[in-house]
């Protein structure tokens, strides 16, 4: 019989057989809290041009993320290429969604101040001199919007004042659509775009209008909307891209010059007062332009007031300056005060264009609401009918109410 096993020896370990090795399982949840196994993150890939271009599509959808949308715009700012195909892009994108009733829903305006006051400021920004045409023309389009064949063609009588009487014109609202770009296509030109009528087009904006009335199939429809508002586009589109001192570039009326920046400011004017005989006509209701924008206008027919008293004087149709100073010297002056919205004060220089305004050489005084003062310039009431405060010459103050009404044509 086997005795006991001995007693290991003192100091040393009892050896076992080596295990054999095993397949490490898969990590587990747990595993990935520990930094240690952790996968060293990806580098990111450039964003080069072509990245950036193929990125445009979803920009405009409004798809991508934040990172990416930032990176696309700052792109825009630098690549004119890139961010003329981003505004084709978003202009396509703006057709995909059907056109909304006029009518407005409730709490519409609620909800798109407060999306304007969260949006940034836009990269490329509408030069504020074309702001109140880019503004009137998408006003006077939302009234479009909404009509049918039948008010496409509901008469529609213009106004205007030439030389002691005021004329009229009948047309459809349709035709003052064409109005209104053939006249636009002065701009048109002046940017080195194309003009609407064509190559062999006259230069003078009446002429221009009676050219395409005469010539445009007959009856004008609904299909001129459309070549309207792109050429609008098109024009805000172009001086936005245009860099500095484009506001200076000269647009030939025919009869008389405006700097680009004043000429989209009278564009403005005329979109708007056109507007209104358009509303006029189909009994719907139009509210004037903003404030802001209202007093750049009155503030265009108010600086163009002492050329067009020279002009009626040098027609006999003024009576003549009584006091001819050096240029840039002090004259005669009337103070022009319109109140309201878009209201101010404007010293008109009477003897002459050239001459400096002078408070201390005020010869009469003239006050007027905003908007009947627009109606004088837009010949839509005779300077008779105008109710206006007036004080001190009236021979001064019945010349510039009848100046006023002369900045008025077809």
């Amino acid at each position: 019989m086997n005795g006991p096993a001995d007693p290991p020896d003192e100091g040393h370990e009892e050896q076992r057989p080596e295990a054999p090795a095993r397949i490490p399982g898969p990590r587990g949840a747990a595993d990935d809290l520990d930094p240690r196994h952790a996968p060293e993150p990806l580098p990111e890939p450039p964003r080069t041009h072509a990245v950036l271009k193929s990125l445009l599509g979803a920009w405009a959808l409004a798809a991508c993320s934040a990172e990416e949308t930032e990176a696309v715009e700052d792109h825009l700012t630098e690549c004119a290429q890139c961010a003329e195909e981003a505004l084709r892009l978003r202009d396509a994108v703006g057709l995909l969604h059907p056109e909304d009733n006029l009518d407005l829903k409730p709490l519409l305006r609620s909800r798109v101040l407060e999306d304007c006051l969260g949006r940034r400021p836009a990269r490329i920004p509408v030069p504020a001199w074309a702001n109140p045409y880019d503004t009137e023309t998408a006003r006077l389009d939302a009234l479009l919007r909404d009509f049918g064949d039948a008010e496409w063609q509901t008469p529609v009588r213009l106004k205007w004042f030439e030389e002691e009487q005021r004329r009229s014109r009948r047309t459809t609202v349709a035709g003052v659509i064409g109005h209104l770009m053939t006249v636009d296509g002065l701009i048109a030109t002046a940017l080195g775009l194309d003009d609407p009528l064509g190559p062999e087009a006259p230069a003078g904006a009446t002429d221009r209008t009676e050219h395409y009335w005469s010539s445009a199939e007959q009856p004008i429809t609904r299909r001129i909307r459309e070549p309207w508002r792109e050429q609008g586009h098109t024009l805000v589109r172009t001086v936005s891209f245009a860099g500095r001192g484009v506001g200076e570039l000269s647009v030939d009326y025919g009869a008389f010059a405006l700097p680009l920046g004043d000429a989209f400011l009278e564009r403005a004017f005329e979109c708007w007062v056109h507007a209104w005989d358009i509303a006029e006509a189909v009994d719907y209701p139009y509210d004037p332009p903003s404030g802001p924008h209202l007093h750049r206008m009155i503030d265009l027919a108010a600086r163009l007031l002492p050329s067009a008293l020279a002009h009626r004087r040098r027609a006999g149709l003024a009576a003549p300056a009584r006091g001819l100073v050096a240029a840039g010297a002090p004259g005669r002056t009337l103070h022009l005060e319109i109140e309201g919205a878009g209201g101010g004060s404007w010293d008109i220089a009477l003897d002459s264009p050239a001459a400096k305004p002078s408070a201390e050489h005020t010869v009469a005084q003239i006050a007027m609401d905003g908007a009947e003062f627009c109606q004088l310039a837009a010949g839509h009431i005779s300077p008779e009918e105008a109710a206006v405060g007036q004080h001190g010459d009236r021979e001064a103050i019945r010349d510039v109410l009848f100046a006023a009404a002369s900045l008025s044509r077809l």
